[in-house]
Formats: structure tokens, C-alpha cells, sequence
């Protein structure tokens, strides 16, 4: 599970689709449908255990529920294809099937009972709740069907935002190495070493700063916008790491706005990747972020680029 929770076995981590059965169900049993990927499928055979149920699980190629619904592979299409290969209307007298809420952004019910003949119940958001929503006539609560996304749920998802920058920053790493490092007379290690460790650092911080603080501190950091989020964040990364010991690029107005530029919008971009891990942004309010934010990211770094460039001709008395 920690890989998975990780990204290094992402894609992996899943069961195979089809029919499985918790106790020993019969054709009365309930069937739940889930995602195969395997902590989701996990996670619901944990909450039935003492019941005697069949759990429909789609193929979400290892993707979460919600994560699939968006994506359109845990979907109406594909509860009627699993329902025909498992031969389920055989194995079951009832027509019912228990699909988990976070799932109805996927799943037309209509076409699902036009289909097959099946209805479709959407259950709790939490697996836990489960038994209590069968006891009560499949029948759910307000607390049921409320989402509430803590600080310990954004927490575990942070690992997933930072291992795929990490493997990113290898190159980043050579790119400023390279920028300090090249002289008129070859490559000066010492150069390389000395003027672009305030860089590697702030390179560091506005991952963290993107893909930790801001998931962290989700509802306590001002404006709805992940974007504007993750710059807030990002810029006062920035001027805190200021003040750390061995940080002189202050001292070069060029290196100041570079860093007030560059990395907040690092720091920006990086927590907008997390709205894919959140269970309440819209995918209108996605893309209207990503027009409004990319361009200003592509325009911050060319511009990070050039003040670089003017800088390095500086150095070597070019201009």
C-alpha cells in the first residue's frame, strides 16, 4: 500500500475485474460495485466483513473510483459490459446494484437499467457507513453523503503530488548547475556549486511548497483557486527561505525577481496538480484554471529565462 500511496506502484496495484463474493452470498445477496484498483476494492471488502455479499469490480486500470468516474472508465458502459461477462442476472433474483456516491459523475443509472434490467442505488461516499445504509432500506443520511476531505485525507494524498516533481528535479538540478557553472573558459565546479545552490534550495521549497503546504493547509490559505493557492503559498516560501543563512541572491536585483517570479509560479503549478485529488473541483473549474494559468506560467518561466541569459552575457561582459 505505501508504494501505491507513493506512485511507484501505481498502476500495478489493482485486482483483476469481475465477480467476487465476501461470506457465502446467495441470489438474495447485495452487489456492490467498485474499481479495481486494489486499496478501493480492499477498503470495501474490509467494511463487509459478517455480510454475505458479490462485489462487481470494473476495470478503472487501477484508478480510484471517483478518479475513474471523471476519467469515464468507472461508467454506465462498463457496469453493462461486466454485468453480461459475469453473468450476473444468473447469480443474483434481485435487479440492485449498490454503486459507491463518489461514482454518479460516471454512471448514467438510465442507461445502466435500460441495458440490463438493473437499478442502480448510489450508496454512502464512505464504505464504512455501508452497513448501517443496508439496515436502513438503502436509505442514506445526510452524514452519509457528505464529504469531508481532512487533514489527515489530503495528508496521505501529498506523496502521490511529490514523488512525480522529485523525479523531475534531477534535470532541474543540471539545467541551474549548468547555468552557473558555464564560464567563457570552460565549466567552474565551484561556480556551478556556490551560485546555484540558492536556486536548488528554492527549487526544493516550492515543491514543497506546491505539493505539501498547500494540500495541507487546503481551507486556510485565501481564494477558491488552487493556482492562486499554490502562488500565496509559493511566495511566502520564498521570502522565509530568504532569510536563511547562504541565500544571497537577494543581493542581485536580476537573482531577486527571478526568485519572487519563478518560484511562486512552481509553487502554483505544482498544487494545481492536486485538484485531480480533491473530491469537490469541478472539471469546468479545472479547465478554466489551467487557460487562465498556463500561459502566465509559460510567460514567467520565458521571461526567468531571459533575465537569466542577460545576466550570464553580464557576467562575461558581453552587455
Amino acid at each position: 500500500m505505501l508504494r501505491s500511496r507513493t506512485g511507484a506502484f501505481r498502476m500495478k496495484y489493482s485486482v483483476a475485474p469481475g465477480l467476487y463474493s465476501i461470506g457465502g452470498p446467495d441470489k438474495d445477496s447485495d452487489v456492490f460495485v467498485s474499481a479495481n484498483y486494489k486499496l478501493s476494492f480492499d477498503m470495501l471488502r474490509r467494511e463487509l466483513k459478517g455480510m454475505n455479499a458479490w462485489i462487481l469490480v470494473l476495470d478503472t486500470k487501477a484508478i480510484n473510483v471517483w478518479c475513474a468516474a471523471g476519467k469515464r472508465t468507472f461508467s454506465a458502459d462498463e457496469i453493462v459490459k461486466r454485468i453480461a461477462e459475469t453473468r450476473l442476472d444468473n447469480k443474483v433474483s434481485h435487479r440492485r446494484l449498490i454503486v459507491p456516491q463518489l461514482g454518479a459523475v460516471g454512471v448514467n443509472a438510465r442507461s445502466v437499467l435500460k441495458a440490463t434490467g438493473f437499478r442502480v442505488h448510489f450508496g454512502p461516499v464512505y464504505a464504512k457507513d455501508i452497513p448501517a445504509f443496508v439496515s436502513a432500506g438503502y436509505k442514506k443520511t445526510g452524514e452519509m453523503s457528505t464529504v469531508r476531505f481532512t487533514m489527515m485525507d489530503r495528508l496521505v494524498l501529498t506523496p502521490m503530488e511529490i514523488n512525480p516533481m522529485m523525479k523531475k528535479f534531477p534535470m532541474y538540478a543540471l539545467i541551474v548547475l549548468l547555468i552557473f557553472g558555464v564560464q567563457p573558459s570552460g565549466i567552474m565546479f565551484r561556480d556551478a556549486w556556490f551560485g546555484g545552490m540558492p536556486f536548488l534550495v528554492l527549487g526544493l521549497i516550492s515543491i514543497i511548497s506546491g505539493a505539501f503546504i498547500t494540500p495541507v493547509l487546503l481551507p486556510f490559505v485565501p481564494f477558491r483557486s488552487f493556482a492562486l493557492k499554490g502562488w500565496i503559498t509559493g511566495l511566502l516560501s520564498v521570502f522565509l527561505a530568504s532569510k536563511l543563512p547562504g541565500m544571497p541572491y537577494h543581493d542581485n536585483m536580476i537573482f531577486l525577481f527571478v526568485a519572487y517570479m519563478l518560484f511562486p509560479i512552481a509553487s502554483s503549478y505544482i498544487a494545481l496538480q492536486f485538484t485531480g485529488s480533491t473530491t469537490f473541483t469541478g472539471m469546468s473549474g479545472v479547465r478554466k484554471e489551467l487557460k487562465i494559468g498556463v500561459p502566465v506560467y509559460i510567460a514567467g518561466v520565458v521571461l526567468s529565462a531571459v533575465l537569466m541569459i542577460v545576466y550570464k552575457l553580464g557576467e562575461w561582459r558581453i552587455i
